[in-house]
């Protein structure tokens, strides 16, 4: 992931020209009726997905199981012909258990609310600032080892403050670039923080190891952000797509080592109730250390950013509605 930062050199380049633009026919289009229909807008996607596995004198062998997984996606958009103002609120939470002894085990958790104001500059430009927070809501692990937390409500949180241009030719697609943009990292957990989890400067120890100076529980980081989302109901038949991809570049450390959070959830819809969902999240963080088994011997001898994937399948109840 350490190469230059190309997407966002080609973005800002895009800004410039959206200022650059500005012609006398534009600023009376800004001051000129659109076919926007102005006022309110929102709705919601709410789904629960279920499996269920169950052996009985299954010469084949086997091991009961269950797993559950909520996903919800809200919205609520405001318009007029000057500006826009949207708003989005994520939340998704599973859970598997196997075996008849074993314990519940989390599959899914994450909370994302983003709100973005927009004033028109051009037909399709708009002066734009936006806020984002990130956080879960439940202690993960590194399974089997279910004793340990490698992560926490609040921990990570992550906080984004952002001021560009929003570019949006249509009603699907949204490109926001903001060269000026505060990212704020949490890690309200004594234990994480002071292990230097997700970049926070981790606590000093003297030679026995007790905590001289505890670690910073905060990381702030100044750069650039760029967030590209589209939604499309009806790509084909009864399938719908929403896709949002982030880039963040820290202009004061490691600049060209971009962060990357892509996401993707296609809902297929099988009748008015029951819909197949589909999610990914493909995550690069320079800031976050993973452990590596490079030799093979199921002991971890290395630490250092990796390409993170995560993907959630389920088929189950799902509702959707919108004003």
């Amino acid at each position: 992931m350490k190469t230059k930062i190309f997407s966002l050199s080609v973005f800002i380049l895009l800004f410039i020209n959206g200022f650059s633009q500005v012609t006398d026919a534009e600023k009376k289009l800004r001051e000129s009726k659109t076919d926007t229909i102005a006022g309110w807008k929102s709705g919601a996607v709410l789904s629960i997905n279920a499996s269920q596995s169950s052996f009985t004198n299954w010469a084949a062998g086997g091991q009961n199981s269950l797993a559950l997984n909520g996903l919800s996606s809200l919205y609520a958009n405001y318009t007029n012909k000057k500006s826009s103002w949207d708003n989005t609120f994520d939340i998704g939470y599973g859970k598997q258990k196997q075996g008849k002894d074993a314990g519940w085990l989390k599959t899914d958790d994450k909370i994302d609310f983003s709100s973005k104001y927009g004033k028109m500059a051009s037909e399709k430009w708009y002066y734009a600032a936006l806020l984002n927070f990130k956080t879960q809501m439940d202690a993960g692990y590194k399974y089997p080892n279910d004793s340990v937390p490698i992560s926490d409500f609040l921990a990570p949180a992550y906080l984004i403050a952002a001021v560009g241009m929003d570019f949006k030719p249509n009603k699907n697609l949204s490109a926001f670039v903001a060269p000026v943009t505060a990212k704020t990292t949490l890690v309200n957990n004594k234990v994480l923080a002071d292990s230097g989890a997700y970049g926070v400067e981790k606590a000093i120890l003297d030679n026995a190891g007790q905590v001289i100076t505890p670690g910073k529980k905060i990381r702030n980081e100044f750069g650039g952000y760029i967030k590209i989302a589209y939604q499309k109901n009806e790509i084909v038949k009864n399938v719908n797509l929403n896709t949002k991809i982030e880039l963040f570049s820290n202009y004061l450390q490691n600049a060209k080592n971009v962060d990357v959070s892509w996401e993707v959830l296609i809902a297929m819809k099988v009748n008015k109730y029951i819909t197949a969902t589909i999610s990914t999240h493909l995550l690069y963080d320079d800031d976050v250390a993973i452990a590596v088994d490079t030799n093979n011997d199921d002991i971890p001898d290395k630490m250092g950013p990796r390409t993170q994937f995560k993907q959630v399948i389920g088929i189950g109840l799902s509702y959707k509605f919108s004003n």
